[in-house]
C-alpha cells in the first residue's frame, strides 16, 4: 500500500468513527483499543446478532461468531441481522450474520463458525479472545463459558430475555461473583421464548446493556463497570438492580480458591445419544429430576404442534419433529440424527 492510499485509509477510519471517539470515554485512544480487539459471541440468535452488529460498527477489529443452528421466518421479529431469504434458505445463522456484519463494515475481521459448542471446540476459540458476550439460550453453555472464562481469565457478559423481562451482568474473573456463585441464590429462570414469547424491546434493552458495559472492557473503562445484576420488566415498568458483590464464594468449584470447573467435565453436561436405527436422539439433563409436567404442559399448549400425554409422558408433534418428555428429565427428539438440531429443539422448550 503506497503513501497515499494508507493516508487516505487513515482519513476514512477516522471519519467513520469520528462522533464515537468525541465521547469521552472513549477517545482516539479507546478507539485505537477498539480496532485491536477480539470478542467472541457465542448464540447469534436475538441477543447475539444485536451485540455483533454493535460491535462491528463501533470498530471492533475481529469477531468471532458461533452458532448451531439456522435463520427460521420466527426469528425474523426480533433478530434484527437477518432477512427473509435467509430464513428461505435456512441459511445457518453465523453464516448470515457474517454476510451482514461485512457489508455493515467491510474492515471487521469476522469468523463464523457453524457448530454445537463444546468443551473441546471452547478451548480453541477462548485462545486470544479479549471478552466472550452470552448470546445463548440454555445454562448448559453458559455454565460451560463461566468455567472456561475462569479457567483463561476472561470477561465474559451475561444476558438473557423472555417475555418484556430481561437480566444482564458482567462478571470478571477474581473481582466479581461468577454465574455458578449466582446460581446458588439468585433465581434466573427458566422460561423461553418458545413458552412465554418475546417481545422486541427486551432484546434491545439488553443488548444495550452487554454492548456498553463491553465497550467499557475493551477500552479499559473498569472503574465504571456496573457492579450489580440489572433486571427489568419494560411491560410492568419495573427494573431492579441487585447488588451480587457479597455472593461470591471462596468455596465455588469454577471461581473460588481451588476451582475444579465441574462443568468442564462430562458428568455436568447435558447427555445425547443418537438411537441406531430410529432417526431419533435421546437427551439426559446433567442431573436426574422429576420434571414439572404441570408447567410443561402450561408452556406446550401456547404452541402450534399437536400434544397428547398421559400418566409417563407428554408427546409434542410440530412440523417434522416429535419430542417425548419423560418424568426423569428424559426427552426423545423424533424426526433426526442430528445432536445439534435436536439440542436446539430440546432448548426451545426447556431453557
Amino acid at each position: 500500500m503506497g503513501l497515499k492510499e494508507e493516508n487516505r485509509e487513515n482519513e476514512q477510519l477516522s471519519e467513520r468513527y469520528s462522533r464515537q471517539q468525541l465521547f469521552t470515554g472513549i477517545g482516539e485512544d479507546g478507539q485505537q483499543k477498539l480496532l485491536s480487539s477480539h470478542v467472541l459471541i457465542i448464540g447469534i440468535g436475538a441477543l447475539g446478532a444485536a451485540n455483533a452488529e454493535n460491535l462491528a460498527r463501533a470498530g471492533v477489529g475481529t469477531l468471532t461468531l458461533v452458532d448451531r443452528d439456522y435463520v427460521e421466518m420466527s426469528n425474523l421479529q426480533r433478530q434484527s441481522l437477518y432477512r427473509e431469504s435467509d430464513a428461505r434458505d435456512r441459511l445457518p445463522k453465523a453464516v448470515a450474520a457474517k454476510e451482514r456484519l461485512l457489508e455493515v463494515n467491510e474492515g471487521v475481521v469476522v469468523h463464523a463458525h457453524v457448530a454445537d459448542v463444546s468443551r473441546e471446540e471452547l478451548e480453541d476459540l477462548i485462545q486470544g479472545v479479549d471478552l466472550v458476550i452470552d448470546g445463548t439460550d440454555n445454562f448448559d453453555t453458559r455454565l460451560l463459558i463461566n468455567d472456561m472464562a475462569q479457567k483463561y481469565q476472561v470477561p465474559w457478559l451475561y444476558g438473557a430475555c423472555v417475555g418484556s423481562y430481561g437480566i444482564s451482568y458482567t462478571i470478571r474473573p477474581r473481582v466479581t461473583p461468577c454465574l455458578h456463585c449466582l446460581l446458588e441464590t439468585v433465581p434466573l429462570g427458566g422460561a423461553t421464548c418458545d413458552t412465554a414469547g418475546i417481545i422486541a424491546p427486551a432484546v434491545q434493552m439488553v443488548v444495550a446493556y452487554q454492548t456498553t458495559e463491553a465497550m467499557k472492557i475493551l477500552v479499559g473503562a473498569d472503574d465504571v463497570l456496573r457492579k450489580e445484576l440489572v433486571s427489568f420488566d419494560l411491560w410492568k415498568n419495573e427494573q431492579t438492580q441487585i447488588s451480587v458483590d457479597r455472593l461470591r464464594r471462596k468455596g465455588c468449584l469454577s471461581c473460588g480458591s481451588e476451582p475444579t470447573f465441574p462443568f468442564l467435565t462430562t458428568e455436568e453436561q447435558t447427555k445425547t445419544a443418537v438411537l441406531c436405527g430410529r432417526n431419533t436422539v435421546q437427551i439426559r439433563p446433567p442431573k436426574r429430576g422429576e420434571r414439572d409436567f404441570d408447567a410443561l404442559i402450561e408452556g406446550l399448549q401456547k404452541q402450534p404442534g399437536y400434544m397428547e400425554e398421559n400418566p409417563y409422558l407428554i408427546s409434542y408433534a410440530e412440523d417434522d419433529y416429535r419430542l417425548v418428555f419423560f418424568r426423569d428429565g428424559r426427552v426423545l427428539v423424533h424426526g433426526t440424527n442430528d445432536v445439534a438440531r435436536a439440542k436446539t429443539l430440546y432448548h426451545r422448550f426447556l431453557g
